[in-house]
């Protein structure tokens, strides 16, 4: 009988190497791991300064098209000769092709105030219908510079100088080269002439 009691001392013992495998799961101590851990945040920081990076290099390329458009406009002023682009157009067509002009001249860009269309034959409709309210109106639509004005040869010398000037040689015969002359005067840096080559050439005299 005494050996009985004895049987459950022997599982206690058993119990005292169960406990020892429990401090060997300790003694790895894993808990090391999460240390090194928090250097991973340190990547989100990297990708941080190479952002301002590419806008870098988006900047040249907004860079690139100014000097190409706006530093030959200026020189041109300076030298009091606006540089000079003829468009080939018979007289009837002189009108059309400078209409396609002042389209191009807007979608690239340019303000409507700067612009300035002169026709050396008939009016422009717009003019027709802007004189129809009386003259005052019609010039102080020119005064305001909000929009393209146009006018004929002959009132031409009233109006003021803009940065470009767009002439239709639609007819005129003799006063087409008056209205050629005062044409160039007043403009600022680009002269466009829509017309016969001939007829330009001998009213500018310039070999285009």
């Amino acid at each position: 009988m005494p050996l009985i009691p004895e049987e459950p001392q022997i599982h206690e013992s058993a119990q005292g190497p169960r406990a020892t495998p429990a401090s060997g799961r300790t003694a790895p101590t894993p808990r090391p791991v999460p240390g090194p851990r928090p250097a991973a945040p340190s990547r989100p920081g990297r990708p941080g300064p190479l952002r301002p990076a590419p806008p870098v290099q988006r900047t040249p390329r907004d860079a690139a098209p100014k000097p190409g458009a706006s530093a030959p406009a200026t020189p041109a002023p300076a030298s009091a000769t606006p540089q000079l682009q003829l468009i080939p157009a018979s007289a009837q067509g002189a009108l059309d092709a400078a209409e396609e002009a002042v389209d191009l001249l807007l979608d690239s860009g340019r303000a409507p105030g700067d612009v300035l269309v002169i026709t050396t034959g008939d009016q422009h409709p717009w003019a027709v219908h802007e004189l129809s309210f009386g003259e005052a109106s019609y010039w102080a639509q020119h005064d305001a510079g909000d929009d393209v004005f146009y006018t004929d040869g002959a009132a031409a010398g009233r109006a003021g100088v803009r940065p470009v000037v767009v002439v239709a040689v639609n007819g005129g015969g003799d006063s087409a080269a008056a209205a050629l002359t005062t044409a160039r005067s007043r403009a600022g840096s680009l002269l466009i002439v829509c017309g016969d080559p001939q007829q330009i050439n001998a009213a500018l005299g310039a070999g285009v």
